[in-house]
């Protein structure tokens, strides 16, 4: 009802089969996804559509508090996470600033879009197939893993925080969960690093957070 008057044409899912059928027929601008449905839960439900291509930012609700719920809702790729009970106005305000960040990634002028391969050595990023390649070998990545890297490769040299890192890639509403960046690092890292002691492409900068190196140009 509320979305309904922010002028949003809204449709409605009980069971998280038909929910998941509904968001391969059609595309939609968000996603506001329950942990707990009934069938496949909210959970798989994110899983399953982050492993596709096309990407919907995702907001997941839970009466679940603790914190490993919400920590697996984010490294499964959602966008944001509200915990039920909640004020309508804070729900609305998630939603809005999940559009606004939509909106402004599609209002950029084409000759300001962002490169759709990057090459770094034998390090290949094919943005729009959401695909990596290393040494000619496909590399499988989650969701977020990719955004992480890419958010990296996109601003070589460019030293993150944590908490920039979170605002960047994982988006509205995340501040105390660092140690999620921390957890992605480590994965990425274990995928790409021939040795993760000595990091070639993900480097630390003790006592700031992580940067992408700039010993090679990209391509």
């Amino acid at each position: 009802m509320h979305l309904k008057d922010l002028g949003a044409e809204v449709t409605l899912a009980h069971h998280g089969n038909v929910a998941l059928e509904l968001a391969a027929k059609k595309p939609f601008d968000l996603i506001i996804l329950d942990l707990m449905l009934p069938g496949i839960d909210g959970l798989e439900i994110c899983r399953r559509l982050r492993a596709r291509t096309n990407y919907t930012p995702i907001l997941m609700l839970t009466a679940r508090s603790a914190d490993v719920d919400r920590i697996v809702g984010l490294e499964l790729g959602a966008d944001d996470y509200l915990t039920k009970p909640f004020n309508i106005r804070e729900l609305i305000a998630r939603v809005k600033a999940l559009l606004r960040r939509v909106d402004a990634l599609s209002a950029k002028p084409e000759e300001e879009a962002p490169a759709s391969r990057l090459q770094y050595g034998d390090l290949l990023i094919e943005v729009e197939k959401r695909k990596v390649t290393l040494r000619g070998e496909e590399v499988e990545l989650t969701a977020k893993e990719f955004d992480l890297l890419l958010q990296f490769a996109r601003n070589p040299g460019r030293v993150y925080t944590r908490a920039q890192l979170l605002d960047s890639v994982w988006g509205y509403g995340h501040d105390g969960y660092e140690h999620t960046v921390n957890s992605h690092i480590n994965r990425l890292r274990s995928k790409i690093e021939e040795d993760q002691s000595d990091p070639k492409w993900i480097l630390t900068v003790w006592g700031v957070g992580y940067k992408f190196t700039e010993a090679m140009a990209a391509e």
